[in-house]
């Protein structure tokens, strides 16, 4: 299968193994590797910029950056790339900066699926794991149907559960097919998992009250799908959003917290979501949702949104800059 590569890769950084790109670098995961000695960083666009080599990133056309420096030990590289002290370290010493190299943005890609900060060694290695720049293009897209069984559910009609294995890193992904569409569009909430607020109750976001609030929707609609997707924090994983947390006490909004641990504004691919959706036959659908990007995601992987459906919860004095900032900032509609 395409997506064994990927698969193999991820796990492999997330073990503190090498990896290698066809065509391109081979990597050592920043976060969990241990080099035998230091040498060149790869570092995303994004931390390249909270470091002050904006300006090496836009000559790279917002790609990767690699850097250097007689100073730049293992530890020191550990440090350079954990945001939380840059609000503590004095002056960096000088960093040497090297061209983009082709296959740079696909290692940061796979760093990402690995949940792992978005920073490696790029090292020599004849035991890497290899994997190609279309293997992870395709593994993104590709999901298989691993379980299915019935799920009685309170105050819901008739309920099933599928299970997905995602294509790229492994992660399992879960459909709710609820009651009956009548022949005509589901409604449909892609949902992204939120340890934090769905299990917990935190009131920093209002992913829990959300996806009450979809399940309590699909019942009175007497049918639809709600996907709970494993990309937590927008997509850099669950370490990751309590590092942007911990950012966000200093004062930071979300945008820039994600942006100082080097990740876009949202990290998420809805390449998985559209395949399950084809695998459940539903080519056409009606989304709950507030954010565009979803619409627009879906629709590029050749799933017809043919309404979007308003999906806003109430503001708690925990969560009102959250909320205002995903309006502002990442493009989210309230009406």
């Amino acid at each position: 299968m395409t997506d064994a590569p990927v698969r193999d890769a991820v796990k492999a950084l997330q073990r503190g193994l090498p990896v290698r790109i066809e065509g391109g670098p081979t990597i050592l995961a920043l976060e969990t590797g241990k080099p035998s000695k230091a040498g060149v960083l790869i570092l995303s666009g994004a931390r390249a910029a909270a470091l002050g080599l904006g300006n090496r990133r836009e000559a790279c056309g917002g790609t990767p950056v690699r850097v250097s420096a007689d100073w730049l030990d293992v530890e020191a590289a550990r440090s350079l790339v954990d945001p939380a002290g840059d609000f503590s370290r004095g002056p960096l010493g000088p960093l040497q900066t090297a061209s983009c190299e082709e296959g740079d943005a696909e290692a940061v890609k796979l760093l990402s699926l690995a949940g792992l900060l978005p920073a490696a060694w790029l090292v020599d290695a004849s035991n890497a794991e290899t994997v190609s720049s279309h293997d992870i293009e395709s593994a993104q897209r590709s999901v298989d149907l691993v379980a299915r069984a019935n799920l009685p559910l309170e105050g819901l009609p008739e309920t099933q559960m599928a299970i997905f294995r995602d294509g790229a890193n492994g992660e399992e992904h879960a459909a709710l097919i609820v009651g009956a569409f009548g022949g005509k569009p589901p409604l449909v909430r892609l949902h992204s998992e939120c340890l934090t607020g769905d299990v917990f109750g935190s009131l920093k976001c209002d992913c829990g009250p959300q996806l009450k609030q979809a399940l309590k929707l699909l019942g009175q609609e007497g049918g639809g799908i709600l996907l709970y997707l494993r990309q937590e924090g927008r997509g850099i994983g669950l370490a990751n959003k309590l590092r942007a947390y911990a950012l966000q006490d200093r004062g930071l909004d979300t945008v820039d917290a994600n942006a100082r641990l080097g990740f876009a504004d949202d990290e998420r691919d809805y390449g998985a979501a559209a395949a399950i959706l084809k695998a459940l036959g539903a080519h056409q659908v009606r989304l709950l949702t507030n954010n565009p990007a979803k619409v627009e995601g879906l629709e590029a992987e050749g799933v017809s949104v043919v309404k979007r459906v308003r999906h806003q919860m109430p503001p708690n004095p925990h969560n009102a800059h959250y909320l205002s900032v995903k309006k502002a900032r990442s493009g989210h509609i309230d009406d």
